[in-house]
């Protein structure tokens, strides 16, 4: 599962690597949560193109968005059957830019926040489908979902779930929807290879969608990790951070 990520590339460095033709002047973003707009690249007319969707997938047919399930994942070994994606597989794939991403692991009774990243510290593609949503009134919402995959041997350790990542040498494929035909694009909805990413334990900080700043991604000490509890607010409940789902994409 993929639910908050990181970008922190120069927006220079992300345009020359995946080759879109604006060119957006963007912060970094330290905490990118599931409903905010995030960075999606696509090929429209032979061309590569940056626009923000809304991370919060939306098929066409949905009626009325408030009363559907949010989809920030998109399984893998599903997507062609699921009636939310079967569509957009085929038709509406895209690239996300990001540096890394955020998991929880549960240790002690609780919750300890992992920032994931490429080992060799390069950005990278999360793969993802998008769908353009048209309301009754004629409104329409970019909306999009990273897909995931079953995790390898050594991320499993934290979460049985990562997102897939598309290599530069892919992109192409990956985003070449001119037809329905999809057997060139199944070999890369796969996981990272074993030792592709490297992981530490970051504050828990990171839990509140309010705190975006790069202390997130500070690693702390066993020692740091044993202090850094937080406490919820009398009468506030605590949101379930980092839980168990079936990947298809709850807002944690």
């Amino acid at each position: 599962m993929c639910g908050r990520f990181v970008i922190t590339s120069a927006p220079a460095a992300l345009r020359q690597l995946f080759g879109y033709v604006e060119q957006p002047n963007f912060p970094p973003r330290y905490n990118v949560a599931p409903t905010q707009p995030i960075p999606v690249v696509w090929i429209e007319n032979g061309a590569r193109h940056f626009r923000l969707m809304r991370w919060g997938f939306l098929p066409g047919w949905v009626k009325d968005p408030r009363g559907f399930t949010l989809l920030i994942n998109a399984r893998c070994e599903t997507v062609l059957e699921k009636p939310a994606f079967r569509h957009a597989i085929r038709r509406r794939r895209g690239l996300i830019p990001a540096d890394g991403y955020f998991e929880w692991k549960v240790e002690g009774g609780r919750k300890q926040p992992f920032f994931i990243h490429r080992a060799d510290g390069a950005p990278l593609g999360f793969a993802a489908l998008f769908e353009t949503w048209i309301g009754p009134n004629g409104e329409e919402l970019d909306t999009v979902a990273i897909v995931t995959a079953a995790a390898g041997e050594d991320l499993a350790g934290l979460h049985d779930r990562v997102p897939v990542t598309i290599s530069p040498r892919d992109f192409e494929r990956w985003l070449d929807c001119r037809s329905d035909e999809i057997d060139a694009i199944l070999p890369l909805m796969t996981a990272p290879r074993i030792g592709e990413f490297a992981w530490h334990p970051v504050s828990t900080r990171v839990n509140r969608v309010a705190n975006d700043d790069e202390q997130l991604l500070l690693p702390i000490s066993a020692e740091e990790m044993e202090a850094d509890v937080v406490k919820p607010k009398k009468g506030v409940r605590k949101a379930a951070v980092g839980s168990v789902d079936d990947g298809q994409g709850s807002l944690f």
